[in-house]
């Protein structure tokens, strides 16, 4: 195992650690905000981490929020009794980063339940499939898994891509419309394929199923890489 690859996953750990966490500290409550549950998860992570620094913006999402992918910023949502909601944070830990996603259910809606443990699921799926497949598979061959994946489960996929690169901070720009730093269907590079400076690239998998109907989505979203 490199050192990055260590220090990626002891950045991810870290990461797990605060939705541990929030879940022991009962943030997640009917009644607060989106905008309110954020700031409480910030000043969590400043407490027991010292973190302040984000490489990209912290995203809560609740009820037919959880539709939208991280690029739209919609109206704050009110956390109802029965909610969906999930978390996309992306702390920097000294130099190096961590993404992590998770959804959380309030209630026992049997629907958004399901959702909740197929986005999980379907996240361990794409990692053994990446794993079985990494030194050919490209950024729009796993899309395009990951489209099948939300057919199995009986969801629609959510986003125009399923992942992108990580690194240690500040992160490799992934800005604009360049694909092949995502795993996009318009990215037909092979995702093994090594940086500019020659050498590996690490993947994060994004997980997005949603319902379109029910207004419900789910997320999980973590490392491409087997521990």
């Amino acid at each position: 195992m490199t050192n990055t690859i260590k220090e990626l996953l002891a950045a991810e750990e870290k990461a797990i650690g605060l939705f541990k966490a929030i879940e022991n500290r009962k943030l997640i409550v009917a009644g607060k905000s989106e905008k309110q549950l954020n700031n409480e998860v910030f000043e969590l992570a400043e407490e027991l981490y010292s973190i302040k620094k984000y490489w990209h913006k912290r995203i809560i999402r609740a009820g037919s929020n959880t539709l939208l992918p991280y690029r739209n910023n919609p109206p704050n949502h009110i956390i109802q009794k029965e909610d969906i909601l999930f978390f996309d944070f992306g702390p920097v830990f000294e130099k190096w980063e961590a993404d992590i996603g998770r959804t959380y259910v309030l209630g026992n809606d049997e629907s958004r339940l399901k959702l909740q443990k197929d986005v999980e699921e379907a996240w361990k799926e794409g990692l053994a499939f990446y794993l079985q497949h990494k030194e050919h598979l490209t950024g729009a061959d796993f899309y395009a898994y990951s489209q099948k994946l939300a057919d199995k489960y009986g969801w629609e996929y959510g986003n125009i891509h399923c992942g992108h690169l990580i690194g240690n901070f500040p992160h490799e720009r992934i800005s604009g419309e360049e694909v092949n730093n995502y795993i996009h269907p318009d990215n037909h590079q092979k995702m093994s394929e090594k940086n500019k400076r020659g050498n590996e690239r690490h993947w994060i998998l994004e997980i997005h199923f949603i319902d379109r109907e029910k207004q419900i989505g789910g997320f999980f979203e973590q490392l491409l890489i087997e521990k």
